[in-house]
């Protein structure tokens, strides 16, 4: 009898497992799952590697449950997350797909109960002893030589259901889809991050208790073969929030005030602000805005209830974080006006309106296109710049040229004074300057060694009127190689198409009018192509021109004006299938001029963030 029973549970064991519950060894192995890369096994793998060395079940209890969202609702299946809450259990995770499954598991001392599996199932990861894991399972990992971090971290993925309905009363098993463990991959990633940042509850007695918590953050897809790119977005909530947030979680109330207005040109009459739901103008002095994050700008209450319900409630503490970053983001040392509220009034302000390169900064000379406006009366650089002289750089070429990383770097090599106001301009070719010297390897290693580099420079406007700005770039190179800029876009007229334009022994400038993807083929291939504040989400030209980066597989840099707008690129270069490899960060030569925007007042800067793709 002793030797049937033994076979008995020995046929048990394989196909149900041991561990926590019935785990690990359930019959299932990620390498059953249909259209599930290798690459993305081994990240997966390692994420779980990461998370077991973190140890979150020293400080979470079976009863500190987690809420997680990756991405949109609709990103995913049927528009519904694929699980939304997590529980921390004996060296296993629990996914659940809602906060009353994950209750009904607690059992009367917090413990998992494996009799109360919810009937729509659960995702399970199981850490246990090798011996515990199926044959193939053990193949799968010295197969492929995944990532184990301890001899009882051997972990195994399955989706449970209940056993209510099942004849024999046990569990059933599947693999998890592949959009499952997708979603996966993201929260494990967010949980390894986040259980460090959990705070003790204040006057607690007995058992921990943490202080609630809302955190978004951004996860970078692995970069193995898993057809994933950018970042997903996942928001960690401390303890789960439910459907009906609103509800017991209502919108912050309005402030008073929009902004202290810092550092503006002194005026009797503000620029008036704007609604972010309804656009309709606000007074400056009477805008409200949102509390919390500070960042949206409301003419009601009822439209900030209204924005809360639909999407703020998701990135107020986004938006937030990036508010905090404001002192960060001013750039120090300057004594002139650094926030512009309106471009015409700030130009007056500074003696600037309607002279030289700064006319096409204002809406004064729109019926002129981009790269016509009438020549600067002398046509010299002082009356290209419209400032005194020693307050624009010099014609003089450096000898050698230099790797700069900030404005005080350059104005102090150019001996420019903190009061001249050229970088506004000058944001545009020291931009690129820097990618091509100091983020780009390829194009720097190339200059090194005296050779020229061709850059695709897309969507042009205002560069155009602004070559004399973009000879510092050929000054700046000294004695290294050159560029050969082609400026590309449907804005170049029909005056310029075609033409080029040698600016200086080190710089020569192409115009080509047109959308990139109906050019490129016919130019020569670059070296690296650069777009400057590209607001790849505001145009649908974008797509086509993606598409050709994509093909082209050269290093290509994006700039844009404030963190959301980098926010929906990603979304935008993960959709096109390009992974951006250079991250989001902020550019050292943004304009120093803060923007003004009616319906926010999150950071606004010119050329203010940079990522790159092909890196």
């Amino acid at each position: 009898m002793d030797w049937h029973l033994k076979e008995v549970f020995g046929l048990f064991q394989q196909q149900f497992g041991l561990g926590p519950g019935n785990g690990p060894s359930s019959g299932t192995s990620l390498l059953k799952v249909d259209a599930l890369s290798t690459g993305f096994i081994k990240a997966i793998f390692g994420a779980l590697a990461v998370l077991w060395r973190s140890n979150p079940w020293k400080r979470l209890k079976p009863s500190h449950l987690l809420g997680i969202k990756v991405d949109k609702d609709s990103d995913w299946p049927d528009a519904r997350q694929p699980f939304v809450v997590a529980q921390l259990i004996d060296h296993a995770i629990y996914f659940f797909r809602s906060e009353a499954d994950a209750q009904g598991m607690m059992g009367i001392h917090g413990l998992g109960n494996m009799k109360s599996i919810p009937l729509k199932g659960l995702l399970r990861v199981t850490y246990g002893l090798e011996a515990e894991l199926s044959p193939v399972n053990r193949k799968m990992i010295k197969t492929l030589g995944l990532e184990i971090a301890g001899a009882k971290a051997y972990p195994v993925i399955d989706v449970v259901y209940s056993p209510k309905d099942i004849a024999d009363g046990f569990p059933s098993f599947r693999n998890p889809t592949v959009e499952e463990l997708h979603w996966f991959y993201a929260a494990l990633r967010a949980l390894t991050q986040i259980h460090p940042l959990l705070q003790q509850a204040d006057g607690v007695q007995g058992g921990a208790m943490f202080k609630d918590l809302t955190k978004n953050l951004e996860i970078s897809w692995p970069s193995e073969d898993t057809g994933l790119q950018g970042n997903a977005t996942v928001r960690v909530t401390f303890p789960p929030k439910d459907e009906h947030e609103e509800q017991v979680n209502p919108p912050p109330k309005l402030a008073e005030v929009v902004s202290e207005n810092r550092n503006t040109a002194e005026s009797e009459s503000k620029v008036p602000r704007q609604c972010t739901l309804c656009g309709i103008e606000v007074p400056a002095d009477r805008a409200p805005r949102c509390s919390r994050c500070k960042a949206v700008i409301y003419c009601s209450h009822a439209c900030q209830k209204k924005h809360w319900k639909e999407t703020h409630k998701v990135s107020c503490e986004l938006y937030k974080a990036m508010m905090e970053r404001e002192e960060e983001l001013e750039i120090k040392g300057f004594s002139f006006v650094c926030v512009m509220e309106h471009s015409c009034n700030w130009l007056e302000s500074m003696g600037l309106h309607g002279k030289g390169m700064w006319r096409r900064l204002c809406t004064c000379f729109k019926q002129y296109p981009f790269g016509l406006l009438p020549p600067a009366e002398g046509g010299s650089m002082a009356r290209v710049w419209a400032v005194e002289h020693g307050k624009y750089p010099p014609d003089s070429p450096l000898q050698e040229y230099l790797v700069l990383s900030s404005w005080a770097e350059y104005y102090e090599l150019r001996g420019l004074p903190a009061d001249s106001p050229v970088a506004l301009i000058l944001s545009f070719p020291l931009s690129l300057y820097s990618i091509v010297t100091s983020l780009c390897v390829p194009t720097k290693t190339m200059l090194s060694k005296g050779r020229e580099v061709i850059v695709h420079y897309l969507g042009p406007e205002g560069e155009l009127d602004w070559l004399p700005a973009f000879s510092e770039i050929g000054y700046l190179l000294g004695g290294s190689g050159s560029l050969h800029v082609m400026m590309i876009g449907p804005e170049v007229p029909i005056a310029l198409a075609g033409g080029m334009t040698a600016v200086n022994p080190k710089l020569r400038v192409t115009f080509v009018r047109g959308l990139y993807q109906e050019e490129a083929n016919a130019l020569p291939t670059p070296h690296v192509v650069v777009a400057l504040n590209s607001q790849l989400e505001a145009h649908s030209s974008w797509t086509g021109a993606l598409e050709v980066i994509k093909a082209q597989a050269v290093p290509a840099f994006f700039t844009d004006y404030a963190e959301p707008c980098c926010v929906n690129a990603k979304q935008m270069l993960r959709a096109t299938g390009l992974q951006i490899t250079h991250p989001v960060s902020a550019n050292p030569f943004r304009s120093p001029v803060r923007n003004q925007i009616a319906d926010t007042n999150l950071p606004w800067y010119s050329n203010g963030f940079v990522f790159g793709v092909n890196t």
